[in-house]
């Protein structure tokens, strides 16, 4: 009878470890969660802006260098030149950034265009 009291008290000491060990963990992952969504609260401004950031166009150095060869033959005197490098950067790049200066000055140039003949 001794023994079988023994190994009771044994098992009873083992379950209260084991449940106490247990709440702590639940205790510790409650805490966690808690530290992390203050954390979220905290730094909102953070969290947004790199996922709403655009990354940059690939193709912008063509669409730069275009623009540029474009506005050179307009200095040269060359109107016809210019408004064939404008078009070319239109059609390969319809929606640039430079989509409303290159229409600009394709209209500037068919003034000059014209007025030369």
């Amino acid at each position: 009878m001794g023994w079988f009291i023994a190994l009771a008290a044994i098992g009873i000491v083992a379950y209260a470890i084991w449940k106490w060990r247990k709440r702590m963990r639940e205790r510790s992952q409650a805490a966690e969660e808690r530290m992390m969504a203050f954390m979220a609260q905290a730094r909102p401004a953070q969290s947004i802006a790199p996922a709403a950031a655009v990354p940059p166009d690939p193709s912008l150095p063509q669409q730069k260098l275009l623009l540029e060869a474009a506005g050179k033959a307009a200095e040269a005197g060359e109107p016809a030149l210019a408004i064939q490098l404008y078009a070319r950067l239109l059609a390969r790049y319809p929606q640039t950034a430079f989509a409303e200066q290159a229409r600009n000055a394709v209209e500037m140039q068919k003034l000059k265009l014209a007025a030369k003949r």
